[in-house]
């Protein structure tokens, strides 16, 4: 095994278990922390980094593979799970988190949750935590696929 793709093994099991563990401790730090408000900035943290992850993962993952199968590659669960990951990735950063974001600082200095916004965020937060289920379902595609 190449070291180029013994770097894929090792980035689809980063990204994966970055996506998963996120997860849960987002559930876990709602569960836990009384200050919701604390709850939501150190969880929207986690999915930072793991959206800098999913970056990096896809890129080095989408280019490896095509460099390794050539257009065949286009025929592979693997490209295309990975491929949807990355615009799911590419739609929460530049599309949802700004609409999010820019719902709180309408709010501010209230909680979101406590102001006439709560709704379009509520509705938001939805959608952006179905894209990243979403994500979470293409990564087992993307591990199971991987060889």
């Amino acid at each position: 095994m190449t070291v180029a793709s013994r770097l894929s093994l090792i980035l689809i099991a980063l990204w994966a278990g970055a996506l998963w563990s996120t997860g849960v401790s987002a559930y876990v730090l709602f569960d836990a922390l009384q200050d919701k408000q604390l709850a939501g900035s150190l969880a929207g943290k986690l999915f930072n980094v793991v959206t800098y992850i999913g970056f990096a993962s896809a890129f080095y993952l989408l280019t490896h593979r095509l460099a390794q199968f050539g257009t065949a590659a286009l025929k592979q669960a693997f490209f295309w799970a990975v491929f949807v990951m990355l615009l799911l990735v590419l739609a929460g950063h530049f599309g949802i988190q700004p609409i999010l974001e820019g719902l709180k600082s309408q709010a501010f200095p209230a909680d979101v949750m406590q102001s006439v916004f709560a709704d379009r965020f509520r509705n938001w937060h939805g959608v952006a935590s179905l894209a990243y289920v979403f994500e979470c379902a293409l990564a087992i595609v993307m591990v199971l696929k991987a060889r």
